[in-house]
């Protein structure tokens, strides 16, 4: 009985999770598709603005269209990067100015606790400039390395020339393989579908620990 509780459970989880990938992956597919390149830019502003707009569904079906003759391979990774460009600086300049004190204050309401705030200082004091490069190419570290840039006071322009640069090498790879699903689709996009509510379920586990590690520090 217990086993059937936990299966019916799971199930339960992976469809709603299932379900909000979807409803993601069809804001993307829109924005994209009616929007072209500019599409690219703004979905990946989005995602580079601390807002987890996965860069995972962008830059996959842009590669996909690519396939599909519709786009080229250089400018939709030249798109993402100037989106990714777009949506750090404003998130540089919070942390430049609200500094230290806005992410001890607010932090906590979007899970980083001073633990974290640590671990990003002795990041930075190691690699410098680089950080933002080598963290531009680390899946969700991407997303929200921008405030702990300014509050670094990262040299700004170095800040965007490493952000650029990652950033397209991140988007390229995501949109080249975008491209070879495009190319084999007829043999591969019959088994994606499977996938949906595991890639959701590695999602959950991932949020889950790290909600649990930010409340047992706290």
């Amino acid at each position: 009985m217990i086993a059937n509780i936990t299966a019916e459970t799971a199930g339960t989880s992976a469809g709603l999770i299932g379900k909000l990938i979807g409803f993601l992956a069809t804001f993307i597919i829109a924005g994209i598709s009616t929007m072209g390149y500019s599409g690219i830019v703004l979905m990946m502003a989005i995602e580079s603005a601390c807002i987890p707009l996965p860069s995972e569904i962008i830059m996959p079906f842009s590669g996909y269209l690519v396939a599909k003759g519709q786009f080229t391979l250089f400018w939709v990774s030249f798109a993402g990067a100037l989106g990714c460009l777009a949506g750090s600086i404003p998130t540089y300049f919070v942390g430049l100015y609200g500094g230290r004190p806005l992410l001890e204050k607010y932090g906590k309401y979007v899970l980083i606790s001073k633990h974290d705030m640590e671990i990003a200082d002795k990041f930075f004091a190691k690699y410098g400039d680089l950080a933002t490069f080598i963290s531009r190419l680390l899946p969700v570290v991407r997303t929200f390395i921008s405030l702990p840039s300014g509050i670094a006071r990262t040299n700004f322009p170095k800040f965007c020339f490493y952000t650029f640069i990652g950033s397209f090498i991140w988007c390229w790879f995501l949109a080249w393989i975008g491209v070879k699903m495009g190319e084999n689709w007829n043999t591969l996009g019959v088994y994606f579908h499977r996938f949906d509510a595991v890639i959701g379920i590695i999602i959950l586990a991932g949020t889950v620990w790290y909600v649990r590690r930010h409340l047992k520090q706290k």
